[in-house]
């Protein structure tokens, strides 16, 4: 709780910072307080407390999200190097500040024990993602991106409510404890029509957010408007806050309906499974491969959701922390390679940009080759054993039809992201060096190095509880 606080108080500051401070360090004051607000959270381990009239409970469940969360942010920050290059158009200071906020909603949305709790994390969170996405007000793209994401995340968010206030209708209660109590002291026969219909409007509230089919259609057109610093943040923060509180709530007080809302998610995650991997298949934007490359990764995680097992929570953090490494270098490389394109090239997002990269930027290569691999699950990779602990933990439900699908859906995955690899190695291209910052070079080989040491000892998350 006193992270949400710091951060809160940190936005505001920087806001004022924007006034005194050069630009550059103002992303030096942001990454400072990202640093100060996780040694804050990782204070509170193995202290349970609750805040708030207890609509806020912190548990070590709760504390590694947020630090996951939190440590996505300060890798963005530090990709940052193109804010305030433009001092005509460009604020760096608002779109920290804003950073900061949204992880705020982040937390409460990892942390909530009452729902409204949770509809104000997600609010934070949604309002800050359309900002930041129409942030590059001269793109036309980054407009049309913004718009799309806001008006079908109204919309989403309106059917999320809607289902909140029939789960209140029917348990008279806000508190998750109270909802799962007076859940369990209702027979089966005797369950209110819509209390399930609630259940079903809350859970595809969630699936628009972690953009699972067929709730995915604005996931490609704003992934690829958005600055790609923003859906390097966007498909990270996001997805790892929205799958930590979408279980909290199945496995919590709606984990008596088991049988309700099972069988949608086991259809739904085969159905994102199909469409994200399929799909994938056919681009040749480096961008918008990752945008349907993300929605494949919801479909692995809404399994392990339904399995609903005793390791699904450590299985759902260790996935989360795998893929928010891979893609935060995956968007970064590409967003390198397309600044250094741009005019050179029509479409510097595009594969063909990526040609001969290897040459004049080994290191560069190197880790996009690992992030590639890591999302395609090979082994002596964090992807690799994050697919494993997925399928063990729906294997186990003794359901065997979504695991068959999931393994022949990861060999299409291979194919797609090796379309990178075999770019920057196998084809002739002119790129030369590209300088780096020494911010992203940290960021990068830290989020590979990490990738390659899970591959290696998965114990290190997956025993943390």
């Amino acid at each position: 709780m006193t992270a949400i606080i710091a951060l809160s108080l940190l936005g505001i500051l920087n806001l004022f910072l924007g006034f005194w401070l050069s630009r550059k360090t103002i992303q030096a004051a942001t990454l400072l307080f990202l640093a100060g607000s996780m040694a804050l959270t990782a204070l509170d381990w193995n202290h349970e407390l609750l805040w708030y009239g207890h609509m806020f409970h912190t548990t070590n469940t709760s504390i590694s999200f947020s630090l996951i969360i939190q440590l996505a942010a300060f890798m963005v920050v530090s990709f940052s190097k193109g804010f305030g290059i433009d001092e005509e158009h460009t604020h760096p200071a608002e779109y920290y500040a804003i950073l900061l906020f949204s992880v705020v909603g982040a937390i409460l949305m990892v942390s909530f024990d009452h729902l409204i709790m949770f509809f104000v994390g997600l609010e934070i969170l949604s309002v800050a993602m359309y900002v930041l996405t129409g942030s590059d007000k001269r793109n036309l793209r980054s407009n049309e991106a913004a718009l799309k994401y806001f008006l079908m995340g109204s919309f989403a968010t309106g059917i999320l409510l809607f289902g909140i206030t029939l789960v209140y209708g029917a348990t008279r209660s806000f508190y998750l404890a109270n909802i799962a109590v007076a859940i369990a002291n209702t027979p089966p026969e005797s369950t209110p029509v819509f209390l399930s219909i609630g259940v079903l409007l809350i859970l595809v509230g969630f699936l628009f957010k972690i953009s699972a089919a067929p709730f995915h259609f604005w996931t490609p057109d704003v992934y690829e408007g958005a600055p790609t610093i923003f859906t390097m943040f966007m498909s990270t923060v996001v997805k790892a806050a929205s799958f930590a509180a979408l279980y909290q709530l199945l496995s919590g007080p709606f984990g008596t309906m088991y049988g309700t809302w099972v069988y949608p998610i086991y259809y739904i995650s085969m159905l994102t499974l199909l469409v994200g991997n399929i799909t994938a298949v056919y681009q040749q934007s480096a961008k918008r491969m990752l945008a349907y490359s993300s929605i494949s990764h919801a479909g692995y995680m809404l399994l392990t959701v339904s399995a609903n097992q005793a390791s699904t929570p450590s299985t759902i953090l260790y996935y989360s922390l795998s893929y928010t490494l891979a893609t935060i270098v995956a968007f970064g490389v590409v967003m390198l390679v397309a600044e250094y394109q741009t005019g050179r090239t029509e479409k510097p997002e595009n594969f063909s940009s990526f040609e001969g990269l290897a040459k004049q930027n080994p290191g560069l290569a190197f880790c996009f080759t690992i992030a590639l691999l890591s999302l395609a699950g090979i082994p002596l990779t964090a992807g690799f054993w994050g697919k494993f602990f997925v399928f063990s933990d729906i294997f186990n439900r003794h359901v065997y039809y979504p695991v068959i699908l999931a393994i022949v859906m990861s060999a299409v995955g291979v194919y797609y992201y090796f379309k990178g690899i075999i770019a920057i190695y196998f084809k002739e291209g002119d790129i030369e060096r590209i300088e780096l910052p020494g911010l992203v070079k940290f960021a990068m080989w830290a989020c590979t190095l990490g990738t390659l040491l899970l591959g290696v000892y998965p114990s290190i998350v997956k025993n943390l509880f």
